[in-house]
């Protein structure tokens, strides 16, 4: 829809020269995501990949678990008064038998940081409708620590639009050897972590046993809790976790890393899963 980037006038001021020209910013627009009719979460978001988008966020919810229990997906038309289809509201609709989830509260998700839910309270809603353990997959997973500090360099090379714009989080899965499965960009970190996951839904590939996610910036609860709803054994940011992320990683027994930046890292949970010494 080339509805990604967007380009503004700036004023560019270098050694007190000022120019007007003109900038490429990173688009970011409101994301409607109804259920079977019915308004379920908004979030704010880069446009593309909305289908995945959805899908994945569903996944994190607990509501979706397989290709089979999604029927489809389809914006929604006259969003607006006159009609317009404005491509920022898309339905959901679940496969006949699937359960329905109660949305007739105001909001009835618990992944944002701000929903009012304490730690133990997020842990166990985590604990209650994952539908996979975190395992490694056929064989035990193994990461060597120089294998880890390429990856975020990998995941930068694939950041497409951020090259262009500067202003975009992204997340990737890698395969236990190091090779990049797929990314995906989002000006919400949280939102490129559904883009992947939804597309891994809509491929029939959960859960994501052995593989690694790698995320820029920090690793929220949002995040981890993200990565144990698809089964992902291996969690990787470039900068700190927060405490309910590393309580949530310990208990469903994921790993952990935070401060991935060239060699140096720190593992916070899991350690069994990577190659020391």
């Amino acid at each position: 829809m080339g509805r990604v980037t967007e380009r503004r006038r700036v004023i560019r001021i270098r050694d007190g020269v000022a120019t007007a020209r003109p900038d490429t910013l990173v688009a970011e627009e409101p994301l409607e995501i109804r259920l079977n009719g019915k308004p379920l979460a908004i979030t704010m978001r880069t446009p593309g990949d909305d289908f995945a988008l959805a899908a994945g966020f569903l996944v994190s919810e607990g509501v979706l678990g397989s290709a089979e229990e999604l029927a489809n997906i389809v914006y929604c038309a006259g969003a607006t008064e006159d009609g317009r289809n404005t491509y920022n509201v898309v339905d959901v609709r679940l496969a006949p038998g699937v359960p329905v989830p109660d949305i007739t509260l105001e909001r009835n998700v618990y992944t944002t940081s701000s929903c009012g839910l304490c730690g133990k309270a997020s842990l166990d809603a985590v604990r209650t409708t994952a539908r996979w353990p975190v395992t490694d997959g056929p064989s035990p997973l193994r990461l060597a620590p120089e294998l880890l500090a390429e990856l975020p360099g990998r995941l930068r090379e694939a950041q497409r639009v951020f090259d262009r714009t500067g202003g975009l989080h992204a997340a990737a899965l890698f395969s236990p050897e190091g090779e990049l499965l797929d990314a995906r960009e989002d000006v919400g970190r949280h939102n490129a972590v559904d883009k992947l996951v939804g597309r891994a839904l809509q491929q029939g590939l959960l859960p994501l046993s052995g593989t690694v996610l790698v995320v820029s910036g920090r690793a929220s609860f949002e995040l981890a809790q993200k990565a144990v709803m698809a089964g992902i054994p291996v969690l990787a940011a470039v900068s700190a976790p927060s405490s309910l992320a590393v309580d949530l990683a310990t208990e469903t027994g994921m790993t952990l890393v935070g401060f991935l930046r060239g060699a140096s890292m720190n593992v916070y949970a899991g350690e069994e899963r990577i190659a020391l010494g």
